[in-house]
């Protein structure tokens, strides 16, 4: 069912009314006896067509210059042209040139199309490409798109479209987005992963996993969502329920495809260190990665009275030194041993517990905010250390895939453990002291410091008065050396998941012999293994993944012996396509392998990497881990996929403002100290509301404070701008130099209407600096302005001025700057007499990886019969970047007085006749001697009268 979502004021500006109504209310004013049209009353049918065409004029006199005729037209000659097309290697390509490859990440087309949040990363890595070629380098700028995935899948599982056509009409809708803002990709290397001959090689890359051992089965807890039939990654399980649809889930043990990610969690930590990546991002991978060394340490299982159960808990600790204060162990609710330790008495809590635990996600059962939870076993365990019986309890805090799925819990030490103890009154021996002995008794002490209460004469092991770290060593050696334990080094990072039980996605090219239910790879030559067309593909019900249902694609034979066998049901995570596409840009057309070595070898790694924050972790991992594969097997060249990489922050909504009512409908100040619960609010237009200092207020009652927010554009809020319709009002050019100007690029900013409309007056002041002046009708000349004069001194200063920010602002990708200096050179050049062509043409081209639309016609305007797209950039020249002037303190007997501007030449005696004429200083030297002047260079002059 379709859902009415509330439009901005720009969309409801912009809706037109429906030819079919204004048809009607003409038939109706003329069957109702109205006259036809007066031409000399306009022309218009009726009211209606009087007020559009009024509106029209205002739109015509509100827009800044005629940009709905000049980008359509640019557009089409870049398309026509293939302006932007990068030659292959042997096919032109001049590989004597730098490279440099600037890459968006992998957009997942929705039917929503794009909002203008999208744009952000997409115009700063356009202004980078353009800058770039105009440099004189080799640029690779491609575009594709990630297009398997649950979302389609739902979408087609809702509605009864097939996800082929849903992907390809979003595709399409997404493409003519990003053409009509100007982009400059080279759309020859269109690629997209639903593609037979793109997953042709992602099947190809799991087979020489699959080689390597890197690939395997394995019996796994996972987050099972029932209605959505498909097994959810933790990040798309929120609250026990799944992030698209809110529905239930269920953490149960599947048969699944892995990839040992952890065989390469050393050089995935390890090659950090050479990324120019923000730093934020590289912690973030690795406390994903989580390495830690420390000890695995063996207690013996027994019964209450201590007889022994025949089962030993190895636990993992990374703090061995703390052993005396292990006061009771936990075991993970899916730990293996955990259904022989649980007494008859605590059977049924127990596994009431377990049923508890497995709807809720890692995520959830990690969070450090969260209450701890937990149920005794009935069981307990030996300390090794101290010989002391100790109980076992079953808490989900502690993850069955992390460690040994059990911990020795010591609360004095440990935060979690703590908390744990004193809800369930567990004991808590301190065992670490505090250097400086200052340590909060109420509080757990996690830092190292001196044992105390740490020996044991039956087992022979002290370690009181040592130092933390020395303790650990001494526990370790002990436990190795009496057969506890061992030395162990541990990560957080879990081999990746690599199976969703869904049709849209890539199947695997693997099969199982129904005699011996052996699992046999294809042979390269068998791929691509193609999706099967399915009319039915909603979930079984049965955690069956759809595919089961294309029986005469799951029946096959093995090709060499000729037995039955049957396909691979599940499909591939969506995360597999992205894993390798920036490779695939460089060679897309391909038939015979992955990626050239040539072409690899020129264009890797990826230079400039841009996209949001939030596939800091999983995204960029798997690349990299896919990425050290390929290195491995001699696909690619280098270590790292992304060399530099740029997060840019997200565009918000325009700011919200809401007001408070009372039950009588009277008005309550947002700071009232009254309690706000029982009053409801109310969405307050912009248009009502006023600043007064920091806070905002109604204009008819500055009493009446109101809270203002932004909020993340979203559907569901109505805030969603769409930029088909900013274009339509403003042009392409207007969005994209408003959106670098909002702030720095990294930085989350609100969306302002009235903003761009700033930034589009720029435009049509910078338009008409070169074109003139409109015609009385509106519109322009078809000459320009400038003349073939030869450009002052001064001129020359303001543009190498301009020029020199420019570049540095655009290499440090501080676009926000580089606009503000281009908008003080047009103010400067709007009080020059002429307007030097030179000058005007090098403005232009600093002015083209913004505004390339505009840049262009004014290009063409200024007789130059080809695109500006290959143009050299300009360069400032440091001989027009002196500064010949310098300000100058001047002192009267030893205090200064004011400032002159002078020559950096400038002589004692010219400096003194400035002074004493200016009209600030003069009053303080008229009529009087000159007892000494002092005067240092470029720095002060200070005159002491008689």
């Amino acid at each position: 069912m379709a859902v009415a979502m509330m439009q901005t004021p720009l969309q409801l500006r912009l809706q037109p009314r429906p030819p079919a109504v204004v048809a009607a209310r003409h038939r109706r004013r003329l069957q109702s006896g109205f006259p036809p049209p007066n031409p000399r009353r306009g022309g218009g049918w009726c009211r209606c067509c009087a007020n559009a065409d009024a509106g029209k004029a205002q739109a015509q006199a509100r827009r800044a210059y005629p940009y709905d005729e000049i980008e359509p037209r640019w557009q089409r000659h870049w398309e026509e042209h293939r302006t932007f097309r990068t030659p292959d290697i042997g096919h032109g390509l001049d590989t004597s040139k730098p490279k440099c490859y600037i890459l968006d990440m992998f957009p997942y087309p929705s039917g929503a199309g794009l909002h203008v949040g999208h744009p952000l990363g997409y115009t700063a890595t356009d202004i980078l490409s353009r800058f770039k070629r105009m440099q004189g380098f080799n640029v690779l700028h491609p575009m594709g798109w990630d297009a398997f995935g649950l979302p389609a899948e739902q979408y087609a599982i809702e509605t009864g479209t097939h996800p082929k056509i849903t992907t390809e009409r979003n595709i399409n809708r997404f493409r003519s987005q990003l053409k009509s803002l100007g982009f400059s990709y080279d759309w020859d290397r269109e690629i997209s992963t639903t593609e037979p001959t793109y997953y042709k090689w992602t099947q190809w890359i799991f087979l020489q996993l699959l080689k390597r051992g890197l690939a395997y089965q394995a019996e796994v807890p996972v987050n099972w969502c029932p209605a959505l039939g498909t097994v959810l990654a933790n990040e798309e399980v929120i609250d026990g329920v799944s992030e698209r649809g809110g529905h239930p889930v269920i953490r149960k043990p599947m048969r699944q495809w892995m990839l040992r990610i952890t065989s390469y969690a050393d050089r995935l930590l390890e090659d950090l260190d050479e990324l120019d990546w923000p730093e934020s991002i590289k912690e973030m991978q690795r406390n994903w990665i989580g390495r830690s060394e420390g000890a695995e340490l063996e207690f013996s299982a027994v019964d209450k009275e201590g007889h022994d159960l025949g089962a030993n808990l190895l636990v993992y600790t990374t703090r061995p030194d703390t052993i005396f204060g292990a006061t009771y162990v936990v075991l993970a609710p899916e730990h293996s041993l955990l259904s022989s330790l649980i007494s008859e008495e605590q059977r049924v809590h127990v596994e009431e517990y377990i049923e508890l635990t497995a709807r809720k996600s890692e995520l959830e059962r990690t969070d450090l905010q969260k209450e701890k939870t937990g149920v005794f076993s009935g069981s307990y365990a030996k300390n090794p250390a101290t010989g002391e019986i100790v109980p076992i309890w079953v808490a989900d805090y502690v993850l069955g895939s992390y460690g040994t799925g059990a911990i020795m819990a010591v609360p004095a030490h440990d935060s979690r453990d703590h908390e744990f103890a004193l809800k369930y009154k567990l004991p808590i021996i301190k065992v670490v002291s505090p250097l400086n002995g200052n340590c909060d008794s109420e509080e757990a002490y996690a830092d190292d410091g001196i044992m105390i209460n740490s020996s044991s004469s039956s087992s022979g092991l002290n370690i009181d008065g040592m130092l933390s770290k020395d303790a650990a060593l001494k526990v370790t050696e002990w436990v190795e050396a009496n057969g506890f334990g061992k030395k162990k080094v541990n990560y957080k990072l879990r081999d990746w998941l690599f199976a969703r039980q869904r049709y849209w996605g890539e199947p695997f090219p693997v099969i199982y012999r129904d005699d011996t239910n052996e699992m046999l790879p294809l042979q390269e030559n068998q791929l691509p293994l193609t999706l099967p067309e399915l009319d039915d593909f909603t979930p079984t019900g049965t955690g069956e993944p759809p595919l089961t249902k294309a029986t005469d694609w799951v029946k096959t034979v093995e090709p060499l012996s000729g037995k039955p066998a049957r396909r691979e049901t599940s499909t591939m995570p969506q995360w597999a396509g992205s894993c390798w596409y920036y490779l695939r840009f460089m060679d897309p057309q391909n038939a015979s392998m992955l990626v050239d070595k040539a072409k690899e070898s020129y264009w890797g790694p990826v230079d400039i990497y841009v996209g949001g924050a939030e596939h800091s972790v999983l995204h960029l991992l798997y690349a990299r881990f896919w990425h050290k594969v390929l290195y491995d097997i001699g696909v690619v060249s280098t270590k790292e996929p992304f060399k530099c990489l740029i997060n840019q922050g997200l565009i918000l909504g325009e700011v919200e403002y809401t007001a408070y009512r009372d039950n009588k409908g009277r008005w309550v100040s947002a700071d009232s100290n009254s309690s706000l619960i029982d009053c409801y609010q109310e969405k307050v237009p912009a248009d009502k509301v006023t600043k007064v200092g920091d806070h905002y207020v109604l204009k008819d009652d500055a009493n009446i404070r109101l809270n203002a927010r932004a909020y993340k554009m979203s559907k569901s809020r109505g805030n969603v701008i769409n930029p088909d319709d900013v274009v339509s009002e403003y042009g392409a050019d207007s969005l994209r130099l408003y959106e670098m100007f909002m702030g720095p690029l990294r930085d989350s900013k609100t969306w302002s209407t009235g903003g761009i409309e700033g930034v589009h007056r720029f435009l049509g002041r910078t338009w008409r600096l070169v074109v003139g002046t409109p015609l009385p009708d509106g519109s322009y000349g078809v000459g320009t302005t400038v003349t073939d004069e030869e450009p002052t001194l001064d001129q020359l200063r303001v543009l190498h001025k301009c020029i020199a920010r420019v570049t540095e602002e655009i290499q440090e990708t501080r676009f926000n700057t580089a606009i503000s200096a281009m908008m003080e050179f047009v103010n400067a050049a709007y009080k020059w007499d002429t307007q030097p062509k030179s000058v005007i043409e090098s403005f232009i081209l600093l002015l083209s990886p913004f505004a390339p639309h505009m840049a262009e016609e004014l290009w063409f305007r200024l007789g130059n019969s080809r695109s500006l797209a290959h143009e050299q950039f300009p360069e400032g020249k440091s001989e027009y970047l002196k500064e010949s002037k310098l300000v100058l303190p001047v002192q009267i007997n030893g205090k200064t007085r004011g400032t002159i501007l002078v020559d950096k030449e400038c002589s004692e005696d010219d400096a003194f006749q400035i002074a004493a004429s200016d009209e600030k200083l003069s009053k303080y030297l008229t009529g009087k001697g000159i007892r000494k002047r002092i005067y240092v260079p470029g720095r002060i002059l200070n005159v002491i009268p008689r």
